[in-house]
């Protein structure tokens, strides 16, 4: 295995195929110069840099002890160099390699080597790290296609295969879930969502619904003396993943992750590109303007009622001729009767009226429309919201994910030319241009009124300062920090919880969540989703039964192995019109158009045999997936 990058993912995806997977690894990184290392920020108050000197204190000391899951049987060698260029993947062996992670922060320079490293081998498993989804599409199938026509076959027939993959949209799900209620974890795919809640232990005399089944037990303790509370450290008080049903009903007042839903929830690239720019009707006026509009058309009808009254015309010749005495057309009623001419009166008043309500409504319209490519701010009023720091790769796609699901959101960001801006002005989200760690910047976010607190900068003290900020102004605020490194994430999550014990506190590492699906797809499966379970993670992947002796010919009950793998669904589909992402219909339907339905069987029988030919969705540990569908290495086979 081959792993190029220029920062922590490369090396949390290393140590994950060294640890879990024992593979023999070749790390290609830059000199210690030219690493992309976190900033530090010179303005941290004196309170949040001492509380971070012993946060890093901690985070030493939890390494020290091997909390961080990089130990295995695998061994590594490491290769310095400023770019993946075509002698330095020669050196690091990709002729001869199985799989090749590029998972450099630049897209371009991802595809450039990738490019360079299928002409090396054709046979080589791809695995890119891109956050353009729809370049990501193409390059799939062109990188493909390549190694087909290199080795004179088929795509399909070829195990060269190309998986393009995003740490950003890996890990927002989680983070925004854990933002709105930290009870809620989603993995969504392309025609796929799962959906897994976190419950509270039952009161005494009530069932706990257990849902579609128990994913996890939650931890026993929340002050674990190993400082490891919540990892794979904890030891029998601590997470357990995928339980069997005996020990469901022996783990009385521990709480439980259970997997609630699983639907089509469409693609997520259906969406037209200039959807949302155009804002709708209502929005174009301003509701004193609207009532004012009502007003006058209340006015109207009025007078031609009153016309018609006096006149015995029909309503309609009453509601003209009310017209051309409000639009000022030359028709005197000079010779009509009194009470005609007091309405021609009232209708030229109104006519008056009307002047300047239709040149407010023009120019409030043509102000709507220009103020739709500019920021918001956030309005008066506002309360129960997410207020968002950071608009780059992260904080996108979690503000993307949190308007699809239709909560109100405040961002805050420093740079007018970030990544997001543009995302957050088509999306019409009120953003606070400011340094978060200046005063005054968080309050014009609303945070007093907050829901939550997400702070997602690239910046590790930026995220500690403000969620230290945060809380001294809403003690009891919901906070989730992006943190660099899994075991500062852990530090930072015991410390906070200590110091605020009745508030919700999560820390989550990106890389911590993103490496386990990078390593399956270099192990050539597909991870379709992984979600946090306290400091573990549990994956859900896509396996084609055949060749697996832990799963061809049982029963989903004997497939079943308690604390590794778990069999969730059934792809129904015939294996020739499969597609690999599970997707199970068109990415968009017509207005007649009947909506997708889903090829996969959930709740199976217990008693269904598992045959060669059939493809399962199934939910496994780090461990347990290496142990089922991991190569194993020769190191080890030889023991």
């Amino acid at each position: 295995m081959v792993v190029c990058g220029d920062d922590g993912l490369a090396h949390r995806l290393a140590a994950e195929l060294r640890g879990v997977y024992e593979e023999q690894v070749t790390l290609v990184v830059p000199p210690d110069g030219r690493r992309v290392r976190q900033p530090v920020v010179g303005r941290a108050r004196a309170a949040s840099a001492a509380l971070l000197d012993r946060m890093v204190n901690a985070a030493n000391r939890a390494a020290g002890n091997g909390n961080s899951g990089g130990e295995g049987g695998g061994s590594e060698r490491l290769v310095e160099a400023a770019e993946p260029t075509e002698s330095v993947l020669a050196d690091a062996g990709v002729e001869r390699a199985t799989a090749l992670a590029l998972v450099y922060d630049d897209d371009e320079t991802n595809i450039r080597a990738a490019l360079t490293a299928r002409r090396l081998n054709p046979r080589l498993r791809l695995v890119l790290r891109l956050y353009n989804r729809r370049l990501g599409q193409h390059i799939e199938e062109l990188l493909d296609q390549a190694a087909a026509l290199a080795v004179g076959g088929s795509a399909a027939s070829v195990d060269a295969s190309t998986t393009v993959l995003s740490d950003a949209d890996t890990a927002a799900p989680a983070l925004a879930a854990t933002a709105l209620a930290g009870t809620s974890k989603v993995v969504q795919t392309d025609g796929l969502l799962l959906r897994a809640v976190e419950r509270t232990p039952p009161a005494p005399g009530q069932v706990a619904d257990p849902g579609l089944c128990t994913l996890a037990l939650l931890s026993t303790t929340s002050s674990d003396p190993a400082g490891a509370d919540g990892s794979e450290s904890s030891g029998e008080r601590g997470p357990r993943l995928l339980p069997d049903e005996e020990e469901v009903a022996a783990a009385t007042g521990r709480g439980t992750v259970v997997l609630e839903q699983v639907s089509y929830s469409g693609s997520p690239q259906s969406s037209g590109r200039g959807v949302g720019v155009v804002p709708p009707f209502a929005s174009l006026f301003s509701r004193r303007l609207r009532w004012s509009l009502a007003g006058l058309v209340g006015a109207v009808l009025a007078l031609a009622i009153a016309l018609t009254i006096v006149t015995d015309d029909h309503p309609l010749r009453a509601t003209y001729l009310t017209l051309l005495d409000i639009l000022g057309i030359d028709d005197p009623a000079t010779d009509a009767s009194t009470g005609r001419q007091i309405l021609q009166l009232l209708s030229a008043v109104v006519g008056l009226l009307l002047l300047p309500v239709l040149l407010a409504a023009v120019l409030e319209a043509l102000g709507t429309f220009r103020s739709a490519s500019t920021l918001r701010r956030p309005p008066r009023g506002l309360a129960g919201h997410v207020v968002l720091l950071g608009l780059g790769k992260i904080g996108t796609r979690v503000l993307t994910r949190l308007r699809e699901l239709h909560i109100p959101v405040v961002c805050v960001e420093a740079d007018p030319e970030a990544r997001g801006m543009a995302t957050a002005r088509r999306l019409r989200v009120p953003v606070v241009l400011g340094d978060v760690t200046q005063e005054g910047v968080l309050e014009a976010a609303k945070i007093h009124r907050a829901h939550a607190l997400l702070a997602l900068t690239s910046v590790d003290t930026t995220n500690l300062e403000a969620a230290l900020y945060a809380r001294s102004v809403r003690p009891d605020l919901r906070v989730v920090l992006r943190l660099y490194d899994d075991d500062f994430a852990a530090a930072v999550y015991r410390t906070l919880r200590a110091a605020h014990p009745r508030a919700l506190t999560r820390s989550r590492s990106v890389t911590h969540l993103a490496a386990p699906s990078f390593a399956g797809a270099m192990m050539g499966r597909q991870v379709l989703g992984a979600i946090p379970v306290e400091r573990r993670v549990l994956l859900f992947a896509a396996v084609d039964v055949r060749g697996i002796r832990q799963l061809e010919g049982k029963t989903v009950a004997d497939a079943f192995q308690a604390g590794s793998w778990r069999v969730l669904a059934l792809d129904a589909a015939a294996p020739e019109e499969r597609r690999p992402d599970l997707a199970v219909g068109p990415s968009s339907t017509g207005p007649g158009d009947t909506p997708p339905t889903s090829d996969l069987v959930w709740n199976l029988p217990p008693t269904y045999v598992l045959r060669a030919d059939d493809r399962v969705v199934l939910a496994a540990t780090r461990r347990g997936l290496a142990d089922l569908l991991g190569r194993r290495p020769r190191a080890r086979a030889a023991r």
